[in-house]
């Protein structure tokens, strides 16, 4: 799998040898009165937004969730803030394992963005895409994937408007074994 996406063989390293090979630069400070760096202080405000974006998920799930993601150091939240309202977020990630389409590893992740509904088409979730990518750049990044789900066309159309390539369309299987 990772020759078929350009990995040398000898690149090829566990998750574990891969994350300890990289020096993550934190940045806990805003880069513009906007855009904010999540803390321990931010659970509602992520929760709130979350649950818009991931109905299935409980309160608990999504405290639980953004603990890990505050504990991580290949985790980052970062929120777009207009005044005292966070009117929009994007989780981050950096990956180490094989990214569908990719050429490099680690690879930057977007596990999730949202916009409030009323702030949507403004530009606020490009500028935490462009913010996160400065994140995920100083920390050995490439290139930064993404999913979303087939009938997700408002989703699709902000991947390619944010310069994203489609690169292949995935159809996930499952199957109970009995017994």
């Amino acid at each position: 799998m990772y020759k078929d996406a350009g990995f040398v063989e000898t690149e090829v390293a566990s998750w574990g040898e891969q994350l300890a090979r990289l020096e993550l630069q934190s940045s806990e400070e805003s880069t513009n009165d906007n855009v904010v760096f999540a803390s321990n202080n931010h659970l509602a405000h992520y929760t709130e937004m979350a649950l818009d974006l991931w109905p299935e998920s409980t309160e608990e799930e999504l405290h639980e969730s953004f603990r890990e993601i505050m504990a991580s150091n290949r985790d980052k939240v970062l929120f777009y803030r207009i005044g005292n309202e966070f009117v929009s977020f994007i989780h981050l990630s950096i990956r180490v394992d094989y990214v569908e389409g990719t050429e490099s590893s680690p690879t930057g992740y977007i596990e999730g963005v949202y916009v409030k509904p009323e702030f949507r088409r403004k530009g606020y979730s490009a500028k935490l895409v462009e913010v996160g990518e400065e994140w995920l750049k100083k920390n050995g990044c490439k290139q930064i994937g993404s999913d979303i789900h087939l009938d997700n066309h408002v989703s699709y159309d902000f991947h390619i408007g944010m310069g994203f390539k489609e690169s292949s369309r995935l159809i996930a299987f499952i199957k109970n074994i009995k017994g």
